[in-house]
């Protein structure tokens, strides 16, 4: 089983990508589960959301204390200790940051795919909405699943130009996330 920890603030998708992932799985015949845990809800509030994606059915719907994958939509929250509480050895994060990840450290993370996802959003969707732009190189940077399953889901959750502009960032994602090996 992955275990995935998404953190972001109100507004940036965390909730809708966890979603869109565990919908990205089940059509490729596998099993995913999404959650979320709210604070505050409002606009700009710090949100959790969670994602346990397998190949057996999923029965556990608690958070997630021991994430294998993080998620992190809000570069303000990469060094939060509250982000790699409980990060297995080898843990993988994904963030929308527009520097340089050196600057990232924890003793168990491993690789780091970063991507300046709000740039990207904007340009494509004509707003800061990292979630899609994410996912896409979630797919790139853990090889868990390919890009166009995720691409798929967004037929569950968008249409039209949206449908189009979140492929879009989605594809830039796995084509411009620059993956940083620490160890």
């Amino acid at each position: 089983m992955i275990e995935v920890r998404f953190h972001g603030r109100g507004g940036q998708g965390a909730v809708m990508a966890s979603k869109i992932l565990a919908t990205a799985f089940v059509k490729i015949k596998k099993y995913g589960a999404s959650f979320p845990m709210f604070g505050f809800e409002r606009r700009g509030a710090p949100v959790t959301a969670f994602g346990r994606f397998s190949k057996e059915p999923i029965r556990e719907k608690t958070q997630i204390y021991n994430p294998d994958i993080l998620m992190v939509l809000d570069p303000s929250q990469k060094n939060s200790s509250a982000v790699f509480q409980g990060l297995v050895s080898g843990g993988i994060m994904i963030i929308n940051y527009d520097n340089d990840p050196n600057d990232i450290s924890h003793e168990n993370l491993e690789t780091i795919g970063s991507i300046d996802a709000n740039t990207i959003s904007i340009e494509e969707i004509g707003m800061a909405m990292p979630n899609t732009c994410l996912l896409g190189a979630f797919a790139k940077v853990t090889g868990t699943i390919d890009l166009k399953p995720v691409i798929e889901s967004f037929k569950d959750y968008f249409q039209g130009e949206k449908l189009e502009a979140n492929a879009r960032c989605a594809k830039r994602g796995f084509d411009e996330v620059k993956i940083l090996i620490k160890n």
